[in-house]
């Protein structure tokens, strides 16, 4: 059989609510939650079949029974998870804390957690073990595997909360699951992010970002393009990261492990055009906790924020530059990108510039491909992903991932670390195919297709 052809069943469905009373109110969104459009992104952690020191094996329905209490309980603090997104009288999104529940599916897989295909997750993960979220903020699945294992897939909505709000939520669901205290306490003092009086902000922003309404229609007649994106996942081991950071800094000012994998991925990519004109786009997702810290109030660190915190900055080399630069020229420009928005001023000239714009809508101008780009591409760093702090009760995962289809043109690209905290990172891509092929092809050695072997299944791994 395929390793991709098993089927789902579904053995119930709950809405599952805060288990304690949480006043209806309504949380408006920041400047920042505004220049997210309608996504959902999903997290899925996959589990071996349980065991414990004692030599009692809890079952698949006593584990999934422990999963969705432990929810009601986390969504306590974390309340906006149990509401809803509508429209305010401006037309703008704003969170509607209204506790109707998060969508709980608890289903049944036939097939082994060895045998999924986690190489090809678009067609045994999406839609399969991480719910296609169709009401709320958030949507939780929990599977049973074949082999005692479990599936944990979660899709939230981008607009309402970040990767960095949601490995909060997930590490205090996981906490309680286990009956320990819990690590994080969220706030959701939006008056943190106000705009300054009157707003202002620096001219690289309108670089940066652009009306949804001054983007121009497609042209009636247009070139289609046979080629679509697709999600893969990879496993890169911990020396060739330590090899691609290396190569990236020479002696000299020393580039991120982040920095050096983006680098080597945009020049990778552009060993594919063959118009030397074209541009190769590449932006980078910045967290601007750190960089906000001077708007912290007392006792309120934003490392406990809920909401999104994150800019993108990105630059756009030709692919004939590309080509000739070498990895650590281009490492040396993704620096510079990155550096652009890594200022507490940059995300204060952010805030007012949605703040002088609103109620239009923007995007950030990567999204935005035309004929003239060969491609476009955007990496977050996942590495603050606690995927070896989501032991619900039934040990720590075997193999954790983001799931981000995302549509469009541009792609997109999410390394986090490995279980076996190692130093390996597994990476999930959203690429066109004729990009993955190429990365596979001349850079076959760094990215190896994710298989069985890759997962921990044993403490000893």
């Amino acid at each position: 059989m395929d390793s991709s052809d098993f089927t789902v069943s579904m053995k119930r469905r709950d809405v599952v609510a805060a288990v304690l009373p949480v006043p209806e109110q309504v949380l408006p969104m920041s400047n920042l939650d505004l220049l997210l459009p309608p996504l959902d992104f999903g997290i899925f952690l996959c589990y071996k079949k349980s065991s414990n020191k004692t030599g009692q094996n809890p079952s698949p329905e006593s584990m999934v029974t422990v999963i969705k209490k432990a929810l009601a309980q986390a969504l306590v603090p974390f309340y906006p998870f149990a509401g809803e997104i509508v429209q305010n009288h401006r037309g703008e999104p704003e969170l509607l804390c209204s506790n109707a529940g998060v969508d709980f599916v608890h289903a049944y897989a036939d097939t082994e957690l060895t045998e999924l295909d986690l190489y090809h997750p678009d067609v045994s993960v999406h839609g399969k073990l991480v719910p296609v979220k169709l009401r709320g903020v958030l949507s939780v699945q929990v599977t049973e595997l074949n082999c005692g294992g479990l599936v944990i897939g979660c899709s939230f909505d981008h607009r309402a909360s970040d990767a960095h709000s949601a490995n909060m939520f997930l590490t205090t669901w996981a906490e309680i699951s286990q009956d320990k205290p819990t690590t994080h306490i969220p706030f959701f003092r939006r008056s943190l992010f106000d705009p300054r009086c009157p707003p202002q902000h620096d001219e690289s922003i309108d670089k940066m970002y652009v009306l949804l309404s001054s983007i121009p229609p497609p042209p009636k007649e247009i070139e289609v393009s046979n080629d679509h994106l697709l999600s893969r996942i990879y496993y890169i081991k911990a020396e060739e990261i330590d090899r691609l950071q290396f190569q990236a800094s020479e002696n000299r000012a020393k580039r991120s492990k982040i920095e050096s994998f983006s680098a080597f991925l945009w020049k990778t990519i552009a060993e594919g055009g063959d118009d030397l004109s074209k541009g190769v786009k590449l932006g980078v997702i910045v967290d601007g906790r750190k960089r906000l810290e001077g708007r912290e109030e007392k006792n309120l660190s934003l490392q406990n924020y809920f909401g999104n915190v994150l800019s993108i900055p990105y630059t756009q080399v030709s692919v004939g530059e590309l080509k000739s630069m070498t990895l650590k020229m281009a490492a040396d420009l993704v620096h510079s990108c990155v550096e652009t928005a890594a200022t507490e001023e940059h995300f204060s000239g952010l805030i007012d510039w949605v703040e002088l714009h609103r109620p239009k809508p923007a995007i950030v101008k990567v999204y935005c491909t035309d004929a003239n780009d060969e491609a476009a591409i955007v990496v977050s760093s996942g590495q603050h992903f606690p995927v070896t702090k989501l032991n619900f009760g039934c040990g720590i995962p075997s193999f954790g991932s983001y799931h981000f289809p995302w549509g469009g043109q541009t792609g997109y690209v999410m390394p986090v670390p490995s279980v076996r905290e190692n130093g390996d990172w597994v990476v999930y891509m959203h690429l066109m195919k004729k990009h993955l092929d190429l990365i596979e092809t001349k850079a076959f050695d760094v990215f190896r297709p994710f298989d069985s072997s890759h997962l921990k299944l044993a403490v000893d791994d």
